[in-house]
């Protein structure tokens, strides 16, 4: 069975990631080393991410709200968010996503950034190698590009009868032509046709899903990418409402619904990212911390949602999946 972050949860692991710090708190504890998450994701995501953060700290004797503090505002821009922590003297800015990345390395070449990404971190100008990043950000390299093929075959496993499957892809991605162009590849082998959406917005979201109904699509692939990532929840309600069996790289759609998930696993790569800022809070520098690869990937599967749909999952693929929602 699943365990839903829920709103209580939500809540309570905000509640040492204060949205706004008051000024005394502040006065209170000035030599209290900032933790900074910077992230456009989904709030409950990036809750979910921060749960584990806090524990790898505290795991290594650093207690949030004792002697470190994280914070995690909800407001204002990304580059306004960064340039708080900055003017703060964070310790360390955790950034979320290839945008919140470039973000914080544009915002300061001094304060420490750990970031968790899914993109190539040098192509980026991150950094300058993945052994020796060289600068002042490190971290973790998620495996979502390589992914997607993948989630193009486990789709069509879950719906064998589908011919015609929809990829909805945000086309202001820079890797969007090169997840097409393997995609494309995948589906000729598969013998599936792949149907192109465009989105960028939320209005676009919502037309594309219309163009699914119109086009009698069944079957959804949702490429990796930050934007769509934080439209995770919208996502899944949508593919709910019009009874679209989708799959998509993060294990937060499947909870919210959706019928499948596979990506790398973040809860392990929040470990790694909590693990080099220790690291850093005892004194290494960014520059002499390897970039990390995650290779651990999870298959999440809502069965909930395939009764719902009226699919009847093989039982070699629900014995393969590393968590079933009943």
């Amino acid at each position: 069975m699943a365990i839903d972050i829920g709103r209580r949860q939500f809540i309570s692991a905000l509640s040492g990631a204060a949205v706004v710090w008051p000024l005394a708190a502040r006065a209170q504890q000035p030599t209290m080393p900032i933790i900074g998450i910077l992230s456009n994701g989904a709030p409950e995501a990036t809750a979910s991410r921060i749960v584990v953060i806090r524990q790898t700290l505290s795991e290594a004797n650093y207690v949030d709200g004792q002697n470190v503090a994280i914070e995690y505002r909800l407001e204002g821009t990304l580059a306004e968010q960064c340039a708080n922590l900055v003017a703060r003297h964070a310790a360390v800015i955790v950034a979320d996503g290839n945008v919140a990345a470039l973000t914080a390395k544009s915002a300061t070449s001094t304060i420490p950034v750990v970031f968790d990404i899914g993109g190539d971190p040098v192509r980026l100008g991150l950094t300058t190698s993945l052994n020796r990043p060289g600068g002042n950000a490190t971290g973790v390299s998620l495996l979502t590009t390589a992914s997607e093929t993948k989630r193009l075959e486990l789709l069509s496993e879950m719906i064998p009868q589908v011919t015609k499957i929809a990829v909805l892809v945000n086309p202001n991605s820079a890797t969007t032509d090169a997840k097409l162009k393997e995609l494309q590849a995948a589906a000729s082998v598969l013998g599936r046709k792949l149907h192109v959406l465009n989105a960028s917005s939320e209005t676009e979201l919502d037309i594309a899903f219309a163009n699914i109904v119109q086009e009698h699509i069944g079957g959804l692939l949702i490429a990796s990418d930050n934007f769509l990532h934080s439209e995770t929840s919208k996502l899944a309600a949508l593919t709910v409402r019009h009874a679209v069996p989708a799959i998509f790289a993060y294990r937060p759609f499947a909870i919210a619904g959706g019928l499948a998930s596979y990506g790398t696993s973040q809860s392990d790569a929040e470990h790694q990212v909590g693990l080099y800022i220790v690291r850093i809070l005892k004194g290494e520098k960014p520059a002499d911390l390897p970039v990390q690869q995650a290779v651990k990937v999870e298959l999440v599967i809502n069965l909930k949602s395939a009764k719902t749909l009226g699919l009847t999952l093989p039982l070699p693929l629900l014995g393969r999946a590393d968590e079933v929602i009943e």
